[in-house]
């Protein structure tokens, strides 16, 4: 078996560096063993600042990744990168290249130009607070506001699901299913959201379950990790998600991402057919 390899990862921002962040992980997920070291640099708009980076990169070298748009500051990381033979890569040059050579438009060095405060800022924001207001059947009554409705039985990853959601600018609620619980006629009567139903395994829920149970401290026993009630209720949730007419999406081997990406998905396509 190969030992685990630490990997410096150096990750140079102007602004909040959720771009490199992503990117870096989504990276290193491909390589089996690989762990890597973040080392992170946010709001770098200075020389001062990036002076100290650059004697950090020198003190621990590794792979640098930044987004910046300052050509000075860029020259100044560049070079310095190649004096210690440094591999480096400004991540979104290939894509600004791509958009530049299709618009026959040259890229401005506006920083943290993504960050900007325009509508669609405020449009994430407004999801965010929706998303909270109207977690795990709060204020049902508003629910017909909603771009998305997730609906699904206790620990189905409604929730971050979401917020996940919301964090890309969709107004989300979410319903959870409780057995022997009358559902609420403004959950059944929705017509302009879009309601996703979560589908699991009975197996896969009872472990997530019984984890969050430990978690806590609390019983593990009772109809909550019950095999036969836990199959019972995730038949009762895929008859609703079927008499209703609901889309399904099954969760028991999904990320939060993978899940998302799903149901913006069918958003998509159901704007289009509007």
């Amino acid at each position: 078996m190969r030992p685990t390899i630490f990997l410096n990862v150096h990750l140079v921002s102007d602004s909040t560096g959720e771009t490199l962040n992503a990117m870096m992980r989504a990276v290193a997920a491909q390589f089996e063993r690989v762990t890597p070291l973040e080392h992170s640099y946010y709001l770098v708009r200075s020389r001062r600042q990036l002076d100290r980076v650059m004697r950090e990169i020198e003190e621990m070298p590794g792979v640098v990744l930044y987004t910046l748009a300052s050509h000075e500051l860029r020259d100044a990381l560049e070079s310095t990168c190649k004096r210690l033979d440094v591999p480096h890569m400004a991540l979104l040059d290939p894509v600004i290249s791509l958009f530049s050579k299709h618009l026959g438009l040259s890229a401005s060095e506006k920083i943290g130009g993504k960050q900007q405060l325009d509508a669609g800022y405020f449009k994430r924001i407004e999801a965010m607070n929706y998303a909270m207001t109207h977690d795990d059947g709060q204020m049902v009554e508003e629910f017909h506001e909603a771009e998305v409705v997730l609906v699904g039985p206790s620990r189905t990853s409604k929730t971050p699901t979401s917020i996940y959601l919301a964090h890309r600018g969709v107004r989300t609620a979410n319903y959870p299913l409780v057995p022997q619980a009358p559902i609420p006629p403004p959950i059944l009567a929705l017509e302009k959201p879009l309601v996703v139903g979560l589908k699991v395994s009975p197996d896969r829920l009872i472990a997530i379950r019984r984890n969050r149970l430990l978690s806590l401290n609390a019983d593990s026993e009772g109809d909550y990790v019950d095999e036969d009630s836990v199959r019972e209720e995730v038949t009762f949730a895929n008859r609703l998600y079927e008499r209703q007419g609901w889309p399904v999406i099954d969760v028991t081997r999904r990320s939060i991402e993978e899940t998302a990406a799903a149901i913006l998905n069918l958003l998509t396509e159901r704007r289009r057919d509007d």
